[in-house]
């Protein structure tokens, strides 16, 4: 789909062959279909309108990229720890595509130079960064299939921006961030077992996180602990992201 780039306050367009030059830069190849990667960097602050009336932005690129992220990720870490379980699995794999550190590998790899985003919205999009680089997976993905996105991104990305042994020795402890962030915004926090799911060796818990009364995410996993921390760290990305700005509520 064709479309004139919007013009931002806080960002220069770029031509079809500035952003190819960019993207070759960035990952190391030159784009297809380059309209996929001017609709990756179009911020939803920038939100276009066709003849027909339909809004364009990098949302669904965003979500799209997030499912593919997800995988490789997956697959990658399945791979490289062949005798590690599914706990461990899924907190290395959180680590790799948290919003803080989409945000940080937006930064370092340039990603974040190319986002069309109003001029006025950056301190409130927080997570714009990190959103932008999901989209540009999702653009990558459509104009050149999984399996070129999957080597681009264990190449590019993940062996050039990742060390396992300090991702494994990294700990988040997402809901010590909540807590210091509620005590510091004089919240009250409460994490609250809500539900149950499965038995016995499958038996899962669901907690609820509220702040100040109101539920702010749900987590699952095997343990209460492990439940907590997921419920905390959906609560963290929302908190510093663009889905709910509590510090707002606060007074």
């Amino acid at each position: 789909m064709r479309f004139r780039p919007f013009r931002p306050a806080s960002a220069e367009i770029l031509s079809d062959k500035k952003l190819k030059q960019a993207i070759k830069s960035i990952l190391g190849y030159k784009p297809g279909n380059i309209h996929l990667y001017h609709l990756a960097f179009l911020h939803k602050s920038a939100t276009q309108e066709t003849n027909t009336g339909i809004r364009i932005n990098n949302e669904r690129l965003e979500f799209l990229g997030d499912a593919i992220l997800d995988a490789v990720a997956a697959d990658f870490l399945f791979k490289t720890f062949p005798t590690r379980d599914e706990g461990f699995l899924t907190e290395m794999r959180s680590k790799i595509v948290s919003r803080v550190m989409l945000n940080k590998l937006s930064q370092k790899m340039g990603v974040d130079q190319l986002i069309q985003l109003d001029g006025l919205s950056s301190a409130t999009f927080r997570s714009f960064k990190g959103d932008a680089f999901e989209a540009l997976i999702g653009a990558m993905y459509l104009d050149k299939g999984y399996d070129f996105t999957r080597k681009t991104i264990l190449d590019r990305v993940i062996s050039r921006y990742f060390d396992m042994d300090d991702l494994v020795n990294q700990e988040v402890n997402f809901k010590s961030k909540i807590i210091e962030w509620a005590q510091h915004e004089k919240k009250q926090t409460q994490f609250m077992v809500v539900d149950e799911t499965g038995s016995g060796y499958k038996k899962q818990y669901i907690v609820e996180l509220f702040i100040d009364g109101e539920a702010i995410a749900r987590g699952q996993d095997y343990s209460i602990k492990g439940a907590e921390q997921n419920a905390a760290e959906k609560s963290w990305q929302k908190i510093n992201g663009e889905t709910i700005d509590l510090s707002s509520q606060n007074g």
